[in-house]
């Protein structure tokens, strides 16, 4: 009788792309959760949900995404200092204003994984607010349809 193993990824075996996603006209929740499909690994054969076999994700023109309704006044952020009466809150658009890559970037955090897995797949998304970014030599492969 043959015995069958079964097959175990090891960082060795994985072999990471670069991806590009243009968000202009693209909306905030599809672009983040495509990006963090990813950045997870969840579209290759190879997933392990204990290691990084995920991609580099680079994502531009985040100041051109869109967010649908109004979602705009209603999507509120919680920041707090830690200290008595350290609560700030502050809806999408006025973060938006502020800084265009915050919104995106706290959507994708928040559907990775929480605990040093998730930091170190974080650490592969580049953000970029206009079509400029600096990962041209890496020859990042264009995500079409989100």
């Amino acid at each position: 009788m043959k015995k069958f193993t079964t097959y175990n990824v090891t960082p060795k075996d994985i072999e990471k792309k670069w991806y590009l996603i243009d968000a202009a006209g693209q909306k905030l929740g599809k672009v983040a959760a495509r990006a963090a499909i990813i950045l997870r690994g969840k579209d290759k054969p190879i997933y392990t949900p204990y290691l990084d076999t995920g991609d580099n994700v680079v994502i531009i023109n985040v100041d051109k995404i869109v967010m649908s309704g109004n979602k705009g006044e209603d999507k509120l952020y919680y920041n707090h200092s830690g200290f008595p009466g350290g609560l700030k809150i502050v809806n999408y658009n006025e973060l938006f204003g502020k800084n265009p890559i915050k919104p995106l970037e706290h959507a994708i955090k928040g559907m990775l994984p929480k605990g040093p897995l998730g930091r170190e797949l974080f650490k592969n998304l580049r953000v970029y607010k206009d079509d400029q970014y600096k990962q041209v030599s890496q020859k990042p492969v264009v995500v079409e349809s989100l």
